[in-house]
C-alpha cells in the first residue's frame, strides 16, 4: 500500500539534492528557475511524506481482517511449496467447531486435483497440506497448526494476538479495514416518480441503498448518493393540462394541490377518455421540452408538491439523497444519439433510431419515431454522466430484479462504446425481489391497491407503541424515552426486515414477525444491545474508567465464551470486507444476530460484576470482562449504523 510513495519519496529527494549540487556548482544560466522547480518538488515532497504518515496511521488504527492475514500467510506458505503453480487456489474459513481450530485452510483437495490434470502427479491431499504447513512464514497471529482428516489445516490463534486487536479497537474504536486507494463511488437509489405517491415498492430500494452508502463511507470511500427521480416523460402533458384546467392562475396563485395522487389519477382518466384533452396534453409535452418559461413552472409546481411528500419518508427513515432526476440528463441525451450514430451503431426501424448490444436480443431504442427520447436514452446518459463527468470507479444500482435485462444491456451498451472497462470499473445492478403480503402474494391492501409508504411507517409507529405498553414501558420510561423507544423499533423493524432477507429474493411483510423480541429481529437485538450497554452503567463504571481500563487492562480470554466471543467480535472486518464485495447485506443482519447470541452464551457463564448474594451488593468487578462487553457493543454500534438502525439507551 506504501511502497509506490516510498518509492516517489526517495526519488524526490535524490532528485533534489542534484538540484541543489547543480545550483552550487553555478551551471544554470537561470538560478531563478532551478528555485521555482526545488520548490515546487520541496512541496510535492512533504506532501507525500504529509500523506504516507496519515495513511500510516489511519492503517495502524485499522481493525484487522483476520481472515486476510490467514489468506497472505496461506498465500505465500503455498506459493513457497509449490511456485511452479499460477494462481493455485486459496481457501481460509472461520471454523464451524472448536475442535477444529479457530479458521481452516481446505486448498490442498483442490491443489490435489490440479497437479492431477495439470502435471499429472498424484499427491495425496494430506501430503501437499503437510508441505504448506512447512512453508509457513513467521507470523504473529497462529499458535499453532494441526493437518486432519483428508488433508484440512486446522489454525489455532494466538491468545495474546486476538487480546492485542481487541485492546486497539477499545482505544480506537470500531475502525474500517483498510482499502487501499480511496474510489468514488455512485449509488443510485429510491427514485420514485414525480406525481405519484412512494408505494411499499420504493422501500427496499429506499433500505437497500442508504445501507450500502453507510457502508461504503463507514469504509472511507466517496459516495455520491443519487435518487434519479422520474421527473421527465410525457406524462407532464397530461398533468399540466389538467392543472391549467383546475388551477388557471396557478402562476401567481400557488395551487393547493393537497393529493398529488388524486390529481394524477384525474389527469389519467381524462387522458384516458377525452380526445381534446389528450391532444392538449401532447403539446404541453412539447412546449415543456421546448422550455416554455410557463410550462416550467408548472412542471416545478408539480415536483414541489412530491418533493416534499417524499422527504417526508426520508425523514422518517433518516435517508440522505441528492436529487438528479431524468431532466438533469435531458439535454445530454441528443449527444448521446450522436455518439452512437457517429460509430456507427445505430439502426432505423419504422423511424426508431435502435441499438443492438451484442448478447442481448431486445435493442435499446434511443430515439422514437416522433423524435422523442426515451428511458434507454436517459439511463445511457447518466451512465455517461456518472463515468465520464463524476468520475466514478464504482457505480452500484439499487433497482428491482425486473429491471435486470434492461440494466445490463445499458452498462454492455456503455462498454460497447468504451465509456468504460469491466477490468477497471466496476459497475453493478444490486437487484431485488418483490415484498410480499402473508398471503405470499404482491402486497397489497385489502382494496387491492398499492401500500402507500407513509402508510405502512404510521402503522409501523402504531404497532411498536402497543408492544411497548403490553411489555409496560410506559411504566418505566419518560413519555420522551417510550417515543424514542417506540421510533426505534419501528423504523428499525422495518428496515432490519428487508436487509436480513437476502436482497436477490422476495420477501413476506409481516408485523407480528418484525416485531417479535425473539429471533433474529431488530426488536431482539436492540433489547440485547441497551442490555449490554446497561452492565457497565449498573456496576457504577463509567466511560472514563473504561478507558483508562482499555490501556491498562490484558483481555483474559481463558474461558471458552470469552475466546469464542472475542474472536466473534473481530470478525467485523472480514464480514464488512465480504460485503463490499457481493453487496448482500444480510450476511451484516446473520452476524449481529451471532454476536448478540455469543454475548448472551458468555454473560451466561461469565461474572461480569460479582454480587453478594445475601444482600445484592457489588463485590468484585472483573474489569477485562466488561471491556469485552464493551467491544461488543461498539460493533453492534457500528453495524446498526450501517444498517440505519439508531438504538436507545433505556429500552
Amino acid at each position: 500500500q506504501f511502497a509506490f510513495q516510498e518509492n516517489e519519496i526517495k526519488l524526490l529527494t535524490a532528485e533534489i539534492e542534484r538540484l541543489k549540487n547543480f545550483g552550487c556548482l553555478g551551471v544554470s544560466p537561470s538560478l531563478e528557475g532551478l528555485r521555482d522547480e526545488n520548490a515546487k518538488l520541496k512541496y510535492r515532497l512533504n506532501f507525500l511524506q504529509k500523506s504516507l504518515q496519515e495513511e500510516r496511521s489511519k492503517a495502524a488504527k485499522s481493525m484487522i481482517n483476520i481472515n486476510s492475514c490467514l489468506q497472505e500467510i496461506f498465500g505465500a506458505a503455498i506459493q513457497a511449496a509449490y511456485p511452479e503453480l499460477e494462481n493455485p487456489p486459496l481457501v481460509v474459513t472461520p471454523s464451524q467447531q472448536p475442535k477444529f481450530g479457530d479458521y481452516q485452510c481446505n486448498s490442498a483437495m483442490a491443489i490435489s486435483q490440479i497437479l492431477l490434470k495439470t502435471k499429472e502427479q498424484k499427491v495425496s491431499p494430506r501430503e501437499i497440506a503437510e508441505k504448506i504447513a512447512k512453508n509457513i512464514p513467521t507470523n504473529d497471529c497462529i499458535e499453532k497448526i494441526e493437518i486432519a482428516g483428508p488433508g484440512f489445516i486446522n489454525v489455532h490463534l494466538r491468545k495474546d494476538f486476538v487480546s492485542k486487536q481487541l485492546s486497539s479497537l477499545l482505544m480506537n474504536g470500531v475502525q474500517p479495514p483498510a482499502i487501499g486507494k480511496r474510489k468514488k463511488v455512485v449509488v443510485d437509489f429510491s427514485s420514485p416518480n414525480i406525481a405519484k405517491e412512494m408505494h411499499v415498492g420504493h422501500l427496499r430500494s429506499t433500505i437497500i441503498g442508504e445501507s450500502m452508502c453507510r457502508l461504503f463511507e463507514f469504509a472511507g470511500y466517496d459516495v455520491l448518493r443519487l435518487n434519479h427521480l422520474g421527473d421527465w416523460g410525457t406524462q407532464f402533458g397530461m398533468l399540466i393540462a389538467h392543472l391549467q384546467d383546475k388551477f388557471p392562475d396557478y402562476l401567481t396563485v400557488s395551487p393547493p394541490i393537497g393529493d398529488l395522487q388524486a390529481f394524477y389519477k384525474e389527469s389519467k382518466r381524462r387522458f384516458d377518455t377525452e380526445e381534446e384533452f389528450k391532444k392538449r396534453a401532447y403539446q404541453c409535452v412539447v412546449l415543456l421540452q421546448s422550455k416554455n418559461p410557463d410550462f416550467i413552472k408548472a412542471w416545478e409546481l408539480i415536483c414541489d408538491v412530491s418533493r416534499k411528500e417524499f422527504q417526508k419518508i426520508y425523514n422518517c427513515l433518516d435517508i440522505t439523497l441528492i436529487e438528479r432526476g431524468e431532466s438533469f440528463y435531458h439535454e445530454m441525451m441528443k449527444d448521446i444519439v450522436k455518439e452512437f450514430e457517429d460509430k456507427g451503431f445505430v439502426q432505423v426501424d419504422d423511424g426508431r433510431k435502435i441499438v443492438f448490444v451484442p448478447g442481448f436480443p431486445v435493442p435499446l431504442t434511443i430515439m422514437k419515431s416522433d423524435g422523442g427520447y426515451t428511458y434507454d436514452t436517459s439511463d445511457l446518459a447518466a451512465l455517461k454522466h456518472r463515468l465520464c463527468e463524476e468520475k466514478g470507479d464504482i457505480l452500484i444500482y439499487v433497482v428491482d430484479s425486473g429491471q435486470s435485462v434492461h440494466l445490463q444491456t445499458v452498462f454492455a451498451a456503455g462498454q460497447m462504446i468504451g465509456w468504460y472497462d469491466p477490468k477497471v470499473t466496476r459497475v453493478a445492478h444490486a437487484a431485488f425481489g418483490v415484498v410480499l403480503g402473508e398471503d405470499k402474494k404482491k402486497f397489497k391492501t385489502r382494496s387491492g391497491d398499492t401500500v402507500r409508504l407513509i402508510d405502512l411507517l404510521e402503522e409501523g409507529l402504531k404497532r411498536a407503541m402497543d408492544k411497548l405498553k403490553d411489555k409496560e414501558r410506559d411504566k418505566v420510561l419518560t413519555a420522551e424515552e417510550l417515543k424514542a423507544a417506540q421510533t426505534s423499533v419501528a423504523f428499525g423493524c422495518i428496515k432490519y426486515a428487508d436487509l436480513s432477507h437476502n436482497r436477490l429474493n422476495d420477501y413476506v411483510f409481516s408485523f407480528d414477525k418484525m416485531l417479535d423480541d425473539r429471533g433474529n429481529t431488530a426488536a431482539y437485538l436492540l433489547y440485547a444491545f441497551t442490555r449490554i450497554r446497561a452492565i457497565a452503567r449498573l456496576a457504577n463504571i463509567d466511560e472514563q474508567m473504561l478507558r483508562k481500563a482499555a490501556r491498562e487492562e490484558v483481555l483474559i480470554l481463558d474461558h471458552e465464551k470469552e475466546w469464542k466471543l472475542g474472536k466473534c467480535i473481530l470478525r467485523f472486518p472480514e464480514i464488512l470486507q465480504k460485503i463490499l464485495e457481493d453487496l448482500l447485506l444480510h450476511t451484516l443482519c446473520d452476524y449481529l444476530y451471532e454476536l448478540a447470541t455469543t454475548f448472551t452464551e458468555f454473560y451466561d457463564n461469565c461474572y461480569c460484576v460479582e454480587k453478594d448474594r445475601q444482600s445484592g451488593q457489588i463485590v468484585k468487578v472483573n474489569m477485562w470482562r466488561l471491556l469485552l462487553c464493551e467491544a461488543t457493543a461498539a460493533v453492534m454500534a457500528k453495524g446498526f449504523d450501517i444498517l440505519g438502525i439508531k438504538p436507545v439507551q433505556r429500552m
